[in-house]
C-alpha cells in the first residue's frame, strides 16, 4: 500500500479510482465490508482502490472539550488498513483551512479534479464539507453531473448491535471485551513504553510487572485481565492490571502487566498488551500479602483461560 500524506504529492488523477472516506476510528468490521466494496468495484473498473482518512481526528480540532477518546491511534489505523489490501491510502492533515472546504468544493476540486475518482463508496449516513453540509443525496446529484458513481453500504449488524465506533468505545469502558472483540474482527489492544513504576510489583508483591506508559487514549475499565503481551518480538501470556493501586493508597491510573515466563528486562522497551478476558474489578485488599494472594489467583485463573497446565 501506498501512502500519501499530502494531495500536493498528487501530480496527476489516480489511475481509474474507487474512494472511500472516513475517519475509520477502529478500523471495524463495518469499514471493511467498505474496503471490500472498494476493492470489488476497483477490481471491475480495472481502477486502483483508494482509502482516504484524516490526521489528526476532525473531533480533535471542531469540538476538543468532547473528549473522545480514539481506539486506533494512526499508526495502528494505518497499519489495519495496509492489511486490507489497500492500494493507497491518502492520510490527510485535517486543519481549519481544510474544514472551512465546502462540499461542493470539496467533490469538484479534490475528489475529481485532484483525485480523478471515477467511483464512491460511502457509509450510510455520511456526511462531509464544511458544517458537514454535505450528504449523500448531493453526493448522487454531482455523480450525475459530473459523471462518477456512488455506492452506500448499508449499516451492518453483530449480535442485534450496530457495529460503529462509538459502540466499540463503550464496550470497551465498560470492560466488555469479548462484544467489542466481535464488531472489532480481533481483540482489543493498547500499545506503549514500559516506564518506571513504584517497584512494588516484584520487591513487596512478588510479581514483577511492566509499568505501561500507552500511546492509545481509550483504555478499558478498570480492573485485572488475561492477556497476550507482545515485547522483542514475542508473544508471552500475562494478566494486566488496570486502575489505581488502592491497597496503596495510590491515586494515579498504572497499567501495569506480569508477564507469564518471562525473566528479562522491560523498562524502555515498547510493548503491546491485547485483552483477552476479563478476570475482575479493582479491589483494595486488607494488605499487600492478601494482594500478592490474589494475584496468584488471577495468574491461575488465566492459565486455565489459556489452557497452561503447570
Amino acid at each position: 500500500m501506498k501512502i500519501i500524506y499530502d494531495l500536493k504529492e498528487l501530480n496527476k488523477p489516480l489511475d481509474n479510482p474507487v474512494l472511500t472516506i472516513g475517519n475509520f476510528d477502529g478500523v471495524h468490521k463495518g469499514h471493511l465490508a467498505l474496503f471490500n466494496k472498494v476493492k470489488e468495484r476497483a477490481a471491475a473498473i480495472n481502477g486502483q482502490s483508494v482509502v482516504m482518512t484524516f490526521d489528526p481526528h476532525p473531533i480533535k480540532l471542531m469540538n476538543p472539550g468532547k473528549g473522545l477518546s480514539i481506539i486506533t491511534p494512526i499508526k495502528q489505523k494505518l497499519r489495519l488498513i495496509s492489511d486490507a489490501n489497500i492500494d493507497i491510502m491518502l492520510c490527510i492533515p485535517f486543519d481549519r483551512q481544510f474544514s472551512s472546504i465546502s462540499a461542493h468544493d470539496f467533490v469538484k476540486d479534490i475528489l475529481l479534479g485532484i483525485i480523478g475518482i471515477r467511483e464512491i463508496v460511502v457509509g450510510y449516513d455520511y456526511s462531509f464539507g464544511s458544517n458537514r453540509q454535505g450528504d449523500i443525496g448531493l453526493l448522487k446529484t454531482m455523480g450525475k453531473e459530473l459523471g462518477f458513481q456512488v455506492h452506500t453500504i448499508d449499516p451492518i449488524h453483530l449480535s442485534n448491535v450496530v457495529v460503529s465506533s462509538t459502540s466499540i468505545r463503550n464496550f470497551i469502558k465498560e470492560g466488555n471485551l469479548e462484544a467489542a472483540r466481535i464488531l472489532l474482527g480481533r481483540d482489543y489492544q493498547i500499545s506503549g513504553k514500559v516506564t518506571s513504576g513504584a517497584g512494588r510489583g516484584g520487591k513487596v508483591l512478588g510479581f514483577p510487572t511492566a509499568n505501561l506508559m500507552p500511546v492509545d487514549e481509550l483504555i478499558p475499565k478498570k480492573g485485572v485481565y488475561a492477556v497476550m503481551a507482545e515485547l522483542d518480538n514475542q508473544e508471552y501470556y500475562g494478566v494486566c492490571n488496570i486502575g489505581n493501586n488502592p491497597t496503596f493508597g495510590a491515586n494515579a491510573l498504572s497499567i501495569e502487566t506480569y508477564l507469564l515466563d518471562y525473566d528479562g528486562v522491560t523498562l524502555d522497551k515498547d510493548l503491546t498488551v491485547r485483552f483477552i478476558h476479563r478476570l475482575r474489578d479493582e479491589v483494595a485488599f486488607s494488605s499487600a500479602a492478601e494482594l500478592s494472594e490474589q494475584i496468584a489467583t488471577d495468574i491461575n485463573q488465566a492459565k486455565e483461560l489459556f489452557g497452561i497446565h503447570g
